[in-house]
């Protein structure tokens, strides 16, 4: 007889499996992911995760969701510096961790020739984006910003360098990455560029 008491069913399942996909991209990638695995790891029974997922890639994209958004909070400090350099630090951090390693190993999968997941996984990262526009929107209302600042251009400017370095030029990234990353988005939005 176990000591373990199950997991039941809800919310303590629904993040008990999304951990352990998690942790299963990160030990053995896109191509040897299995539900099985996961569900092993999870404490739970194969049928319960189909019964959630229906297949692989409808588990990996909520998985990978998931990290995205538990680990990349947005922030509302009052302060569009601020804000940009909270997002940019969580970003460093999150790419920094062994859930943000597997999770962008799994999105650049088919470039190292590997099958690579359905379009669908991009999904956390374009979230990602459209919740963290309320930043920028913010900071327009508070006058920070100029009217018509475009804020989903102004968070990719704030992205882009810091996964240039992670994921194309291959060098570590920390928080003095995160905060010239926002202090270039920063210049750009009051040079007006993203009007």
């Amino acid at each position: 007889m176990s000591s373990v008491a199950p997991l039941g069913r809800g919310p303590k399942v629904r993040a008990a499996v999304l951990a352990a996909a998690v942790d299963e991209l990160s030990e053995h990638g896109y191509a040897a992911f299995t539900v099985d695995n996961v569900a092993q790891r999870a404490g739970v029974h194969k049928t319960t995760v189909y019964r959630r997922w229906p297949d692989r890639d409808d588990l990996i994209a909520d998985a990978l969701a998931d990290s995205v958004a538990a680990e990349i909070p947005i922030p509302d400090t009052g302060s569009i510096e601020d804000d940009l350099r909270a997002l940019a630090r969580s970003l460093v951090a999150w790419i920094s961790s062994p859930s943000g390693r597997a999770v962008l190993a799994v999105m650049l999968a088919n470039a190292t020739g590997q099958p690579a997941p359905p379009a669908s996984t991009r999904h956390a990262f374009r979230d990602r984006i459209r919740k963290a526009l309320p930043v920028v929107t913010r900071a327009v209302e508070r006058g920070e910003l100029a009217a018509g600042t475009n804020p989903a251009e102004l968070i990719k400017t704030l992205v882009a360098p810091i996964y240039f370095r992670a994921l194309i030029t291959r060098e570590s990234v920390d928080d003095s990455t995160a905060d010239a990353a926002a202090a270039v988005a920063m210049a750009a939005a009051r040079a007006g560029v993203f009007g």
